[in-house]
This record gives structure tokens, sequence and C-alpha cells, in this order.
């Protein structure tokens, strides 16, 4: 029996920050254009995909039904054993001596699992239902190096190096087709779009997108702006000058949406940080019905080797950042979470003892959050592996028990529609029956 079977943990289950041809008349390559700026359109042919006639004739199921899934990186590994903590084991608090989450501090969940108090945005979340824990995940792949464990999630494929483009990609290249895409349909929060969403399909990384113009020549004009109207207006290719059109249309609509004033919903307050300001972001993007299917952010910090502190300190000042930005998102949005998925990952997590300097190592095994509107929350999935001395990965890290891989396919074949999970996670065996079945 798969450990997604089940889904629900339940008594008997008890038991260093990384991320990762030109246009000469431009200095501005077709690879990545306005690179640096607000927006980067990339695809991994020379010409971005959006911009070629052969893609843009259908679009997908998820535009049709109004899906959407976000996906957001936790870059430098969360110590998950103090985000999602199991107070309820003894050697928990015997591993961790002065960084433990006191039981009378933990929001409990369900007796065994508590939130870490930062969190307290999240409980109100998981109480009503539409917050899920899956515990104990993370990548088969024993590596402890950030960046070749970041580099196996984006792409999907734990040990292998070779992989050109990441699964989220894939994800919407698996999708089935019925009518024309928006050139907004996978969009990053950054200066470049980052290896989860590269490959065949298009995908946009705004920076910022106050930052953001089209055309003109008066004072609100940016050398973004002049770039991308010199691109489409000057250009002496045929085929990109034949599509960019339809591009330049899009961006007009991404103005239209009028960045630089928009004003959440009542009562929604974003934390005025980089990611806050990037949820907030994505949250407008999709209320301007650009046609988004597929976001990403990310969010670094996490790499607590000294003085990780407990209730208070570096770890809770990330998780405060980081749960109330969500909460903030999900609020934002109000009616349209009925067609939204969002899932958390980060590469690994850090080992179950603390160590002499106050914080915790590299480790192995996670916890993923999955919040949306067809979400079976309020529950911790997955199998509890135990934090007993024999039970622990290599002596020193929590196991893992869930593949990371299930969970984004579920999360992608639900919303998404992805049905061939043999293209989004390549040799990775991905199969519905296996899923945990937190969505409906």
């Amino acid at each position: 029996m798969g450990i997604f079977d089940k889904g629900l943990m339940d008594d008997s289950n008890w038991g260093c920050d990384l991320h990762g041809r030109d246009l000469a008349r431009r200095g501005v390559s077709r690879r990545g254009f306005m690179k640096n700026g607000a927006l980067a359109l990339v695809g991994t042919s020379v010409i971005p995909a959006f911009l070629m006639k052969s893609v843009m004739a259908e679009a997908t199921t998820a535009a049709a039904n109004n899906k959407k899934l976000v996906v957001l990186f936790q870059r430098g590994a969360a110590d998950g054993l103090n985000i999602v903590v199991p107070h309820a084991e003894k050697n928990y608090y015997a591993m961790r001596p002065s960084i433990a989450i006191q039981q009378k501090d933990v929001l409990d969940l369900n007796g065994f699992f508590g939130l870490h108090p930062a969190m307290a945005s999240f409980k109100p979340l998981y109480d009503q239902g539409h917050l899920a824990i899956v515990h104990a995940a993370g990548s088969p792949d024993a590596t402890r190096s950030h960046f070749d464990a970041q580099d196996y999630m984006e792409s999907g494929t734990p040990g292998v190096k070779a992989t050109q483009d990441g699964w989220l990609n894939r994800a919407l290249q698996a999708e089935a087709l019925k009518g024309k895409p928006s050139a907004f349909r996978a969009v990053a929060l950054g200066t470049q779009v980052p290896r989860t969403l590269q490959g065949k399909q298009a995908a946009i990384a705004v920076n910022n997108l106050e930052d953001f113009s089209v055309g003109g020549k008066g004072p609100q004009t940016t050398p973004i702006s002049n770039a991308f109207q010199a691109m489409y207006d000057q250009s002496t290719d045929a085929v990109l000058h034949g599509t960019g059109q339809e591009t330049f249309e899009a961006v007009k609509m991404l103005k239209a949406a009028d960045p630089a004033h928009y004003k959440p919903a009542d009562g929604v307050v974003y934390p005025n940080t980089p990611f806050g300001n990037s949820l907030k972001q994505i949250a407008q993007l999709m209320k301007a019905n650009l046609g988004v299917e597929a976001a990403f952010s990310d969010i670094g910090g996490w790499d607590t080797h000294q003085n990780q502190g407990n209730v208070t300190g570096q770890l809770a000042g990330r998780l405060k950042e980081f749960s109330e930005s969500i909460a903030a998102f999900w609020k934002d949005m109000g009616p349209e979470t009925e067609n939204i998925t969002l899932v958390t990952m980060s590469e690994f997590g850090r080992t179950a003892r603390q160590n002499g300097t106050g914080g915790t190592d590299h480790g192995h095994a996670n916890v993923m959050f999955v919040l949306g509107g067809k979400v079976k929350g309020g529950k911790v999935y997955g199998k509890w592996p135990g934090l007993w001395n024999e039970q622990l990965n290599e002596g020193r890290d929590l196991t893992v028990t869930t593949d990371f891989r299930n969970v984004l396919g579920e999360a992608a074949y639900r919303t998404l529609g992805s049905r061939n999970m043999d293209l989004v996670f390549p040799g990775g065996q991905i199969r519905p029956e296996k899923f945990l079945n937190f969505t409906v």
C-alpha cells in the first residue's frame, strides 16, 4: 500500500541559501530579453516559445476551467521539525534542549503535531479545512548540497543533473489543449525565470509590476517599455515581428491592470517584504484575468546553522513573514480561492539534533503545505517515521517517507489537468493511485 493511500496521519502512524544569439541591435537576448528588468520572456528555443505561431493555436484545460497552481520555494532548507512540531515525541525535546518549541507554545493541530507559534495566521486555514500538511516529505536523493538539492527538486529528477527543463514547465506541457493560451500562462516573480519553469513552454518573470509601462514618450516611459516597443517595432526578424503584436497586446493588458494603484481586498495587509509583495503581485495578475495558470515565487533565509531561536529569533521571523504573506494572499483572492492550489517546498530539512551553535545543519525530510479550495485540509498526511535514534536517517535526520514528486504530481494532476506523469516526472513512477488524495 502506498503512503498516499490512507493520507491522514493517525495514531497508528505516530510510532547556504542558493538559487537554482544576441539581438545585437539592442544588446538584448531573444532567450531572455529584458532579463534584468521587470520582464523576462524565456523559452528553450532561440525564439521565446509564446512568440511561435505553432504554440499559439491552442489553450489549455486549466485555463478553460479557471484553475491556477501557485508554487512557493523556501530556499535554504527550512527546519520542518520546528515548523510543524511533533510535540508528542519525547526525543524531539531531548535532541533540541534550547531550540525546541515547548508544548505550551505550540499551536496544537491534532494532539501530536502543532504549528510554530509564529504561524498563527495558518491555524484558521487549517481549522477551516483549507490547509493540508504533508510531513516527512522530501527527495529520495541523499545530497546535502543546497545547489544540487534545489536543482533536483526544481527539475523534478532527483539525482539526475542532465535534465534541461523544470517539472512545472513539463506539467504545463502535459495539459490537454483546447484554445489559445495567454502569454501570461506561467509567471514567476523575480528577475529571471526559475529552474522550475524553464522549458519548452513560455514563462514570464516579473520583478516589479509597478515598474512596468508600455510605449509612449512621456515621463512615465521606462527603459523596459522602450526596449520592448523597439523590439516589436524595429525587429527585422519575420517570426519575431510577425507574432510580436500578440505579446505586445498582452503587455498592454498588464498595463491596463494599473499595477501602481492595486488595492487588495478589504482588510488584507501583505507584509511589506519582497516575499509579501510577490504574493500581492501574483494576486493582482490573477485578478486581472490575464490567463495565469501557474505562478512561482520563493523566499530565502532558511539556512539556520547558528542562532536559530525557538519561539523568537531567526526562524520565527521567517515563519511569520511566510505564513502571513500566504494568509494575506488567500484572503485577497476571496471566492477565487476555490480554483487555486498553493503548494510549498524546500530542498531538504534539517538535522533532528541541534548543533553546538544553537542551530541545525543540513538534513533530509521536511514538511510541505498544500492550500486550496479543493484541498481536503485540516489533516496531516503521510507516514510519520518517528524520531527515536534508530528511526533517523543516517542516525541524524527525519527519514523521508513521502516523495515530494507525489505531492507536486497530485497538485499538477488535479489543478492543471496534467495527466502524463511520466512526462512531468520522468523515471519517478508517479501514479494517481499513489497520491495522498489531499485534493478532490
